[in-house]
């Protein structure tokens, strides 16, 4: 495996510092070593990407004082420290204090080298977290049309080019895509923000209730109509009239929705009056309405006339560097609906936002998420007994191995790192669940708010 992930490596003692950084790069990590830990310390900037290596008996800066200034900039920065026999009361102390690992001297290159793999993608997976929360709070003013691919920047370009042109507008896409979303957004960003943004599902009613919906009646108008009743059309002038699967809407509505679009008028059942309105109309369609075996019985003309503005919404299998930011909007306000914190996002997690296809596009993500925040999604996600396919080509046992290695890990993340919980979950004793630890290399220092059972399955 190789791993380009950054790493600083301190240590007074040159010879050792040559060997180890020697070592590191071999592996693969791109090493900064330093002599002194205040040229280190003075080099490290916010939001280090990497892994900090450090002895800990160093004249001017030991590694102790080094490591307390590093958490005070940032707690989540995995620190290493490499000590002799003497120092590993002070380095357990310092494991208490949130430092990642300790390892002893002499030590075998292996362990250095898996401890400081496993530090690194902790650091990764952070620094996917911060970055999730930062787009949530960055989309909480603009609604989640979040994205940074070319199709979701044009888009929002667009948006904002045609907001305060009054123009009627036709949205395509898939169910879930968030044909809503842009709508809104078209009233958002207009001049029309201030009246009302009034939506309507053309599926959702059936023919006997839709024209009554739109256009409104007076008292009389049929039996059962006791009141006036303003309908959406009309109550939707001076803002915008969002309708939603329109493809849906009956023949005969789509006659007087074509007069509606024309004249900007509408005439409530029951009465001859004719009343103006001024508004935009944004029509969605999950099919493609200028394909004439897609259309169906939808009028041409009707199409035609809504046809002065089409967006497109590409699905969200198609904009995949989306997801993470999405995801982590998502995340976020499901985790201040349910009052819990935003769990660590473990790998298989991370394996499913990239693999899975979301047939459902956004709305089946913002689901997923909600799973995820309650912590269910394990059961949201297709059961696998195979380790992954890249280790098909490992003996069976090899396999089974890391397969072992990545479910103990995945649990102790579910569970914040509690003993307890974790082989209650598991199902293994103790003793079998700390040899495992030991066997797989596992460093529970990396599972935030793990218990204070510390003992060692010796």
């Amino acid at each position: 495996m190789n791993d380009s992930s950054p790493v600083f490596l301190i240590d007074d003692d040159k010879d050792l510092l040559k060997a180890t950084k020697q070592t590191l790069e071999l592996a693969g990590f791109a090493v900064s070593a330093f002599a002194v830990a205040g040229e280190a310390l003075a080099a490290l900037d916010p939001g280090f990407a990497g892994v900090v290596v450090s002895d800990i008996r160093m004249p001017q800066m030991d590694g102790q004082e080094l490591f307390a200034r590093i958490r005070e900039r940032d707690a989540d920065l995995p620190v290493i420290l490499v000590t002799g026999h003497g120092d590993i009361p002070m380095a357990v102390q310092a494991i208490q204090d949130g430092a990642y690992d300790f390892i002893a001297k002499p030590f075998a290159t292996d362990r250095l080298v898996q401890s400081v793999r496993r530090a690194a993608e902790k650091r990764r997976l952070v620094l996917e977290n911060r970055s999730l929360r930062l787009a949530a709070e960055q989309a909480q003013g603009d609604l989640p049309l979040i994205g940074q691919t070319p199709a979701i920047e044009r888009l929002r370009h667009t948006l904002r080019q045609i907001a305060d042109t009054d123009v009627d507008v036709l949205v395509t896409g898939e169910t879930g895509s968030g044909k809503e979303v842009v709508a809104s957004l078209l009233h958002r960003w207009s001049r029309r923000a201030k009246g009302n943004f009034v939506a309507l599902n053309c599926g959702a009613l059936p023919e006997t209730v839709i024209e009554s919906e739109l256009f409104g009646h007076e008292p009389g108008a049929f039996t059962g109509a006791q009141k006036k009743r303003i309908g959406r059309i009309e109550h939707a002038s001076s803002g915008t009239l969002f309708l939603d699967e329109i493809e849906s809407m009956p023949p005969a509505i789509q006659v007087q929705m074509l007069r509606v679009l024309e004249m900007r008028e509408v005439t409530p059942l029951g009465t001859n009056e004719v009343r103006p309105v001024d508004l935009r109309v944004v029509a969605a369609a999950k099919v493609d309405l200028g394909d004439p075996s897609q259309r169906g019985d939808f009028r041409e003309d009707l199409y035609y006339r809504l046809n002065v503005v089409t967006l497109s919404i590409p699905p969200l299998r198609e904009r995949r560097d989306d997801i993470p930011l999405l995801f982590g909007y998502f995340a976020e306000r499901a985790a201040s609906r349910f009052k819990r914190d935003v769990p660590t996002i473990s790998a298989t997690v991370r394996r499913h936002l990239q693999d899975h296809d979301w047939p459902g596009n956004v709305r089946e993500l913002a689901h997923f998420a909600e799973r995820f925040v309650l912590g269910l999604e394990t059961t949201a996600m297709p059961k696998s007994t195979e380790p992954p396919a890249t280790d098909s080509a490992l003996p069976l046992p090899a396999r089974v191995e890391r397969y072992e290695a990545e479910l103990i890990r995945e649990t102790l993340s579910q569970n914040n790192g509690d003993v307890r919980r974790t082989i209650e979950a598991l199902g293994i004793p103790r003793k079998t669940f700390y040899d495992k630890l030991q066997r797989h290399g596992i460093v529970r220092g990396e599972f935030a708010g793990f218990d204070g059972d510390d003992r060692r399955g010796s």
